[in-house]
């Protein structure tokens, strides 16, 4: 499921290199706060480039999911994505993303309770 909701990303240096983060911002009960993502594996970070292609913003997709284990218990969560459309050809261009800390995972919770 495609939101409203954007992933934005920013450009920072260390040791004389630039790199991105991936955020997403918003408030919760009055709260500002600041959810930071990242691909699942470093290679993401090139998929991530192509997603974005130059730009700085693309959307969160959210699937959620449940899984029941052997003992009859279920296991609900979401997976998230971003992704963006090529203004030419209308292509989908997607990548999968995890919360960068335990922190970002609580907050993305609260934010789709």
């Amino acid at each position: 499921m495609t939101t409203s909701i954007k992933v934005q990303r920013e450009t920072y240096e260390k040791d004389g290199k630039q790199y991105h983060a991936y955020f997403i911002e918003g408030v919760l009960r009055g709260i500002p706060f600041r959810a930071g993502v990242k691909p699942p594996d470093f290679g993401g970070y090139t998929v991530l480039d192509i997603v974005y292609a130059g730009g700085n913003c693309a959307d969160l997709v959210v699937t959620p999911y449940e899984i029941k284990t052997e003992d009859g218990n279920v296991i609900a969560g979401n997976t998230y994505a971003v992704q963006t459309a090529d203004e030419a050809t209308g292509e989908i261009y997607s990548c999968k993303v995890v919360p960068s800390r335990q922190s970002d995972k609580a907050l993305l919770g609260m934010l789709f309770r």
